[in-house]
């Protein structure tokens, strides 16, 4: 099948809308016809390659769209079905197996590795193959993917918005309502109000914390942070201590915090700022981050830990968010800005420019 497609064919190039041949799905895979995709920092990382993706690859791994195929062994999705792709994961290691795909032991591999979980592709360009991306690659108008990544939604909700639930927007929820579960009436800053801050604050509301801080320095991201759920706001430019600023707020320290930015200040901070027995949750993208461990953590007995897609099982998790959004308490649409996938370089930009919390290209 012929697809239009956001093609990357070299380390921190533009994308291309190219004309690829998608095949038909094996025995576990469907096809499906993306109605859209958010865009994603995990994105830019191989487009830049520090994810090392091999190159040409179609990136994009927030799709959702509806079924148009289904191999022969499929028997949970059909087709007509109203879908949002997760993340791959292979069914049969320990942790899988263990009811925590989102640690799964292929995890690299499977999302990175250019291929589908058989070792070959489905996408290829004027006769040459190209990589996949996170077992979708849905900046295309047309999937392939692993029936383990796909998850049946309700069809009275917009697709076009709802491929973000696939990864951002579990991540920030899920770190809250599947990682840190925080007590009714405790306090939580976050750190870094993009769409997976977001998505936690929102979470956070849920659950019913006290107080829920937001931490950024784009006065238009802390205004819409107070819309969806922050009782209090901090611009880091403007607070000389961040770290006692919230110990202020929270009288002593906040009990949990997420640090959805990678900055290793920010990490620092989101341990300093906790009071006695805190606990820390790491979603940013870090790289190496000086601690000193015995003040940080250990004589306050805090913990600090890595969370990925939110410790959320998809196909259980996306319909919860998705009964939240209907119910109006995960308004995730207000973080939303839809472009066309002819824009996608555009949409990335106004990303960066803080013009768009959460972009998503449609087909």
């Amino acid at each position: 099948m012929l697809s239009k497609a956001g093609v990357t064919h070299s380390k921190g190039a533009k994308y291309v809308i190219e004309t690829i041949e998608v095949a038909s799905p094996k025995e576990n895979e469907v096809l499906v016809k993306i109605a859209g995709c958010g865009l994603c920092h995990t994105d830019e990382l191989a487009q830049e390659q520090v994810i090392p993706v091999q190159l040409p690859a179609v990136l994009g791994h927030e799709g959702a769209g509806v079924v148009i195929e289904v191999g022969s062994s499929v028997t949970g999705v059909k087709p007509g079905d109203h879908v949002v792709l997760s993340y791959a994961s292979c069914g049969h290691c320990e942790t899988c197996l263990d009811g925590k795909p989102y640690v799964c032991r292929n995890n690299a591999q499977l999302q990175f590795g250019g291929a589908m979980s058989d070792g070959t592709k489905r996408l290829s360009l004027n006769g040459k193959e190209v990589s996949n991306f996170f077992g979708q690659s849905s900046f295309a108008a047309y999937a392939v993917a692993n029936e383990r990544n796909v998850v049946v939604v309700d069809k009275e909700v917009d697709l076009t918005i709802l491929g973000p639930l696939g990864c951002g927007f579990q991540t920030g929820a899920g770190t809250v309502l599947n990682g840190l579960k925080p007590k009714f009436g405790s306090s939580i800053v976050i750190f870094g109000t993009g769409a997976v801050g977001s998505a936690a604050i929102m979470a956070a509301k849920i659950v019913g914390c006290q107080k829920i801080i937001a931490v950024d320095v784009v006065p238009a991201k802390l205004e819409l942070a107070k819309e969806i759920g922050a009782t209090h706001t901090i611009n880091g430019k403007e607070i000389a201590d961040v770290v006692e600023e919230i110990k202020s707020i929270t009288n002593g320290g906040a009990n949990y915090s997420i640090e959805t930015t990678g900055v290793p200040a920010l990490v620092n901070q989101s341990l300093h700022c906790l009071r006695t027995l805190g606990q820390s949750a790491i979603v940013g993208v870090s790289g190496d981050v000086t601690i000193n461990v015995f003040d940080a953590v250990m004589m306050e007995g805090r913990t600090m830990q890595g969370f990925i897609q939110g410790n959320a099982v998809p196909q259980l998790f996306i319909p919860k968010l998705v009964e939240y959004y209907k119910a109006g308490l995960f308004p995730f649409d207000k973080l939303v800005k839809v472009y066309d996938l002819e824009d996608i370089n555009q949409a990335f930009d106004d990303t960066h420019k803080g013009l768009a919390l959460k972009a998503v290209v449609k087909m």
